[in-house]
């Protein structure tokens, strides 16, 4: 199989020094990115920064912001059998980047942002026969809901749930929801449990799909 994963947060500049973005630490695209390779997959990972070394045998693409991160996501997705979107892009965007630095003045800010591109729903919505879309979750109010959600959204064929306890850590629970109505629960699993439980899941989801 083919396999395309996005992973890390992106940074989305006010001005030349400071930007938006989230505290994802990119572990978990890397750990699947790991597991893909190991499994004979040819793999892409376009990861946004995060100071993690490139994994063996894996085509490491790094991006900085949102935007970017859709662009090199739209090159490869032709080619792939499977997307998992593992990244924590950033949900807005400055309007304006202000050249140089700017300066603080007395009283408050406002800045005006707009919504970044949806990268899983704008590919999902270009998805075939016999591709695989496997979303990220990370919910906080009605999880559950939300979650399902966003399967049908991105038309994802599953997607992982977890919670802001999952960030920067080593072991985290995260229930795995199939578009099928299947699920599945992992407790105080390691981010490589995880990569390797998912990754044979899109195999799986791949085969039954060819078949059908």
């Amino acid at each position: 199989m083919r396999f395309l994963i996005t992973a890390g947060p992106t940074r989305e500049y006010l001005d030349d020094v400071r930007f938006l973005s989230n505290a994802s630490s990119g572990r978990m695209g890397y750990a699947l990115a790991r597991a893909a390779a190991r499994r004979g997959h040819r793999t892409v990972l376009v990861s946004g920064p995060a100071s993690l070394p490139a994994p063996a045998g894996v085509k490491l693409v790094r991006v900085t912001s949102a935007q970017e991160m859709y662009r090199e996501c739209a090159k490869h997705f032709a080619q792939c059998d499977c997307l998992i979107g593992a990244a924590a892009p950033a949900d807005y965007t400055p309007v304006r980047r202000h050249r140089g630095k700017m300066k603080k003045k007395e009283g408050g800010l406002s800045i005006e942002v707009k919504p970044t591109v949806d990268i899983l729903g704008t590919l999902g919505a270009r998805k075939r026969k016999g591709r695989i879309l496997i979303a990220f979750a990370l919910e906080v109010q009605a999880p559950l809901k939300n979650a399902l959600d966003k399967m049908r959204r991105k038309n994802a064929d599953a997607v992982l749930l977890n919670s802001p306890a999952a960030i920067n850590a080593r072991r985290a629970d995260a229930r795995i929801l199939l578009s099928t109505g299947k699920r599945l629960l992992l407790k105080n699993a390691s981010k490589e449990s995880i990569a390797r439980t998912l990754v044979r899941l899109a195999e799986e989801l791949h085969a039954s799909a060819e078949i059908a």
